[in-house]
């Protein structure tokens, strides 16, 4: 991680289209723990009007230069990338959104700092996670056997699989957001499959023509993606399937001229995985649920 040194006064402001530049040349010195804000914003942009992937982002400056940013999304999420001022950037944040924090996410010191900042210590949060962050050069991809052999299979999801992959999106959430099953979680996920599919960010892995496992891209950018929504039936754990299908994807993702990837993982066994496929820890990371 680089660090942030303030050279003047501090300013605090909401970003607007324009502001593209100095937001991509602040979040490009922490990329790894930067993939939500910088992917959204290149496919959402800074303008705001509520839609998926959009974000009303905050700001402070040292003189011309970010030095920090905190996002309010259109699902009430907010991200944070601020080595400094990061109380002050969340509160102006949602001063300037005017609507509730559903969740923080980013690196775990700055979320926890967050949230203290945003008066939130106190409120039930579900969902309280420090993760590992892993990141892989795809140059040093180690892809499982069975699937350089043609064992298995990593492809794209067909339209008529979609239902099973809501049901496997709604069991993630539940066991690794801790949400609770219901009418509006399946909604939530239903559309989410379908943004994934809409962007061709979503993978299953194949094994003697059964589906046996799921992974999407949270977030993409040319050279570097964000895997996330890792899914292995229970039944079906301990077979290797969950590097299969990661591996699958960032095959087809080194073959699109992406050179780097990066994940979070809280399970032993999901972080002795992605290690079995190259990738190295490289810090912590933050997400918050309330």
């Amino acid at each position: 991680m680089n660090k942030t040194t303030i050279t003047g006064p501090i300013t605090i402001r909401p970003l607007h289209p324009g502001d593209e530049e100095r937001l991509e040349s602040f979040l490009r010195q922490h990329a790894d723990t930067s993939m939500f804000l910088r992917s959204n914003c290149r496919a959402g942009g800074l303008g705001y009007q509520g839609k998926p992937l959009q974000a009303e982002y905050v700001a402070a400056f040292d003189g011309g230069r970010i030095v920090a940013v905190a996002a309010h999304c259109w699902n009430d999420m907010m991200l944070v990338q601020a080595p400094v001022q990061v109380g002050a950037v969340a509160r102006a944040a949602v001063a300037h959104s005017g609507r509730p924090v559903l969740g923080l996410t980013g690196p775990a010191d700055q979320v926890a700092a967050a949230r203290h900042a945003l008066g939130l210590d106190d409120r039930p949060a579900p969902k309280v996670g420090r993760e590992q962050l892993f990141a892989l050069c795809l140059a040093d991809l180690i892809a499982p056997v069975r699937l350089t052999d043609g064992s298995w299979t990593a492809r794209h999801p067909r339209p008529d699989e979609m239902d099973r992959l809501v049901d496997w999106r709604v069991a993630f959430a539940v066991e690794a957001l801790h949400r609770v099953d219901s009418i509006e979680l399946r909604a939530e996920c239903r559309r989410e499959v379908e943004l994934l599919r809409t962007l061709e960010a979503d993978w299953v892995l194949e094994d003697q023509g059964a589906v046996v496992a799921y992974a999407a891209f949270n977030a993409a950018l040319p050279d570097i993606v964000q895997i996330g929504g890792v899914w292995v039936p229970v039944e079906l754990r301990g077979r290797g399937y969950g590097r299969g299908v990661v591996a699958g994807s960032l095959l087809d993702a080194r073959l699109r001229g992406v050179t780097r990837a990066v994940l979070f993982a809280e399970r032993a066994d999901a972080k002795r995985a992605y290690v079995g496929i190259g990738f190295q820890l490289q810090g912590d990371f933050g997400l918050l649920l309330f």
